[in-house]
């Protein structure tokens, strides 16, 4: 992130954490719709969505003085979304502890359209999507993805590789 950047966000959450109104709709406005995107995407429904987005920027707001300025206050936001959304998905009950499977990499036709794509993710299972989107699309870890939904980082990996085997077939089945 650029340092002008870096400081009109810090002045932000100073502001925020005053209560100052104003400051918090630019804060939301700021971000929403990326944490909207992440939310949708793990969720599979606008609804959820919405109702996530709204408990996460409460939550945000509510926690906004334990941000410690480490790192981008947009990845401390999403990881607070992501969280609600776990919640909502009640990850406990899909996943499976199995071996570990190497992680392979998925190539698409030049033809496959992002709609075509964003359909097939989220037809995957609900833990099969939650980790092919951490990973894949939000760029997390094994192991951050690991301590976020409380399994093992090979649970995590072969999920991904799961994930992405039914991606291949459903998108095969399709042309691509």
């Amino acid at each position: 992130m650029d340092g002008h950047k870096f400081e009109k966000e810090k002045v932000l959450i100073a502001k925020c954490l005053k209560n100052d109104r104003m400051a918090q709709k630019e804060l939301f406005m700021l971000y929403k719709d990326a944490m909207y995107t992440v939310l949708y995407r793990m969720l599979g429904n606008v609804e959820d969505a919405e109702d996530a987005l709204q408990e996460g920027f409460i939550s945000i707001f509510k926690n906004l003085a334990s941000f410690r300025g480490d790192g981008a206050v947009g990845g401390w936001m999403k990881t607070i979304c992501i969280r609600i959304a776990i919640k909502k998905l009640n990850t406990k009950t899909f996943f499976s502890e199995t071996e570990d499977i190497p992680d392979t990499e998925i190539a698409f036709d030049d033809s496959l359209t992002g709609e075509v794509l964003e359909k097939a993710i989220l037809s995957l299972d609900k833990g099969y999507r939650t980790v092919f989107l951490m990973v894949e699309v939000e760029g997390y870890k094994h192991k951050e993805v690991a301590e976020i939904l409380d399994i093992s980082e090979g649970t995590s990996k072969s999920q991904l590789s799961r994930a992405k085997s039914i991606l291949r077939k459903k998108l095969a089945k399709l042309g691509y």
